[in-house]
């Protein structure tokens, strides 16, 4: 399978802003059925009201016993109340599972995607802590609109049953508000959208900045650097005073309109009651009921809601119409860990000064197999497609043309967990997950036994400074001031507790020091023996070690062969002639020592990442 296929991906339409609403919906576990049930109830017993007003009045006025229909009335008012204090936190419990769930869905999105999401960081934290909110909370709205104007043409009903003269004057506004209303929600949606975007950017500026704290506190540009996060509020209060201008713009319209209705209405029943065509209690209902009617024309904050909603429900469509890695069902095919590559193509999928045009082939045409238990290095300049190459095993990218096969099976048709237990990464700049050292190693396996863990530590060298820790490996991860090498031998720690067919080693021992990384190398090579491994390699010592090296140039494969081979090529010796110190190592056949390799490395090589 491949990224252009129409299989790829969860293999079902993408969600559109209907059916992540529709779904958190059915989220909140019943509680929106008993909430419109007593939206309904309280609705019921504001109909009886006027009625119940008028028949005491009349009571009173004709000398009859009003006490009764009084005492109905108190116990109708009553049980409105109870509703309605027991609506207020069941529709706040209601939005809050709805929200959960929406959250749930866009992290699970959002990570499914493998770190190919074309959502931007600061976008996706504005959507799944800003915009989720607003689209969970809009089901209880719907629901509230839909029960009041309900209520409300049952309002009118009964208005048109004491006298349609009033009935119809007060219809005499529907259209006109109906119009007003739509332009509103309109407007309004396009008005949050910019202001949801323009958070976004400040979010994606600020992720960006604080990545960078120590570069920019060593450059000096604090000052500019905070300029440059802000700098989206102006879009943020240009959004803002839209939004106030909108409401101010349509309040005064809705009232205006509310108020003449209102005196058209009540002018109709006082001439009814002076013609004799209503009772006094009648013109008390026609005015209870009046009120009733309004709602379904003085949804301004209800339609405030909508409108809102329906601008995040939106972004969050847009979210999931990128869909997320579509796994098979199948099993992984006996064997040792072949891996074999069949014309592969893989095609840049964004733009910008920050990575190739999208359609750019990062990799081209690639045909590669590697046998089982076989050490190859992936070598060559920055976007060469190294990192491209070796995330394919793994399918943490997808080709666009070709297959990728495991011991003989596509990879596209395992299913997640015997894909996962076959490949395995470890990663130059290791994310660490986990509450504490321990659960860093085992993450993914928490059974692990303590004997594993200490095991995988040993061979990447981190034991000895895990034991130092206060608490050893139960020290909280955020009590561990952990350097750029530290770190990456407990990331490799952590691939090597996982056994599995593959392992790609992404220039997992970048960030140790010469002698560190000999001796770590060494302890790998002989632990994972007869495993398969892909290593992307930016050390010659580290190429020099692979039983092959794979030289990629520009996304193709320009040659293959051993280390010493392809060092006869002045070309190949020039792909590392950033790394003078070791070239003169590699020449003289000696080896050179030093102090620990600092995290600063590794940030110098994101920003050439970045930059590239």
């Amino acid at each position: 399978m491949t990224r252009n296929d129409p299989g790829a991906g969860s293999g079902e339409r993408p969600p559109g802003a209907g059916r992540l609403l529709a779904g958190a919906v059915r989220h909140t576990g019943g509680r929106l059925s008993l909430l419109v049930a007593l939206m309904v109830v309280r609705t019921a017993a504001a109909l009886a009201l006027p009625a119940l007003l008028a028949a005491a009045v009349n009571a009173v006025l004709h000398g009859r016993d009003g006490v009764g229909p009084a005492l109905t009335w108190g116990a109708t008012m009553a049980g409105s109340a109870v509703c309605d204090a027991v609506m207020a936190p069941l529709g706040v419990s209601c939005a809050a599972y709805g929200t959960r769930w929406l959250q749930l869905r866009t992290v699970g999105h959002l990570l499914d995607q493998g770190g190919r999401s074309p959502v931007p960081a600061g976008e996706a934290v504005t959507q799944v802590t800003q915009a989720t909110q607003q689209a969970g909370a809009l089901p209880v709205a719907i629901a509230d609109w839909g029960v009041t104007v309900t209520g409300s043409a049952a309002a009118l009903a009964a208005l048109w049953w004491l006298d349609w003269r009033c009935a119809l004057a007060f219809l005499l506004v529907v259209p006109t508000t109906a119009l007003t209303a739509r332009r509103f929600v309109g407007n309004v949606t396009a008005v949050q959208g910019a202001y949801l975007a323009a958070q976004s950017q400040i979010a994606g500026r600020l992720l960006s900045a604080l990545s960078g704290a120590r570069t920019i506190r060593a450059a000096g540009t604090l000052d500019r650097e905070a300029a440059r996060v802000l700098a989206p509020l102006r879009d943020v209060s240009a959004a803002g005073y839209g939004m106030w201008r909108l409401q101010k713009g349509t309040v005064w319209q809705f009232g205006l309109l509310t108020s003449l209705t209102e005196a058209l209405v009540l002018a109709l029943a006082g001439l009814g009651v002076a013609d004799g065509r209503l009772s006094p209690g009648e013109l008390v209902a026609v005015a209870g009921y009046l009120q009733l009617a309004f709602p379904a024309v003085q949804q301004i904050d209800a339609f405030f809601m909508l409108a809102q909603a329906r601008a995040a429900a939106s972004r969050l469509a847009g979210t999931f119409a990128h869909p997320g890695v579509g796994y098979g069902t199948a099993a992984a095919a006996p064997g040792a860990g072949a891996v074999s590559f069949r014309s592969v193509t893989v095609r840049a999928a964004g733009s910008g000064a920050a990575g190739p045009a999208a359609g750019t082939a990062v990799l081209d045409r690639i045909d590669l197999d590697i046998p089982a238990g076989a050490c190859v290095a992936l070598v060559g300049r920055t976007a060469s497609g190294k990192s491209a190459l070796a995330g394919l095993p793994g399918r943490l990218t997808d080709p666009d043309e070709g297959e990728v096969l495991l011991d003989g099976r596509p990879v596209a048709e395992l299913a997640e967990d015997p894909l996962r237990d076959a490949v395995t990464y470890a990663f130059e700049r290791p994310v660490l997950l986990g509450g504490t050292v321990r659960e860093a190693i085992g993450y993914g396996r928490p059974a692990l036994p303590a004997a594993a863990v200490h095991a995988a530590a040993r061979t990447a060298a981190a034991d000895g400074f895990v034991r130092r820790l206060p608490d050893g490996y139960d020290t909280p991860l955020e009590r561990v001031p952990l350097s750029g090498g530290e770190r990456q031998r407990l990331g490799l720690a952590r691939t090597l507790a996982r056994p599995a067919r593959v392992y790609v080693l992404d220039d997992a021992t970048s960030g140790l020091d010469t002698v560190t990384e000999s001796e770590v190398s060494a302890a790998v090579t002989g632990a994972l023996a007869g495993r398969t491994r892909i290593v992307v390699a930016h050390r010659m010592a580290t190429a020099a070690r692979c039983d092959q090296v794979v030289w990629l140039e520009a996304g193709r494969i320009r040659a293959r062969g051993t280390h010493a081979e392809l060092w006869r090529d002045p070309a190949y010796r020039a792909v590392f002639a950033a790394d003078a110190a070791q070239t003169d190592a590699w020449d003289t056949g000696a080896r050179e020592t030093g102090g620990d390799v600092d995290d600063e490395r590794s940030r110098g090589r994101d920003a050439g990442h970045r930059g590239a």
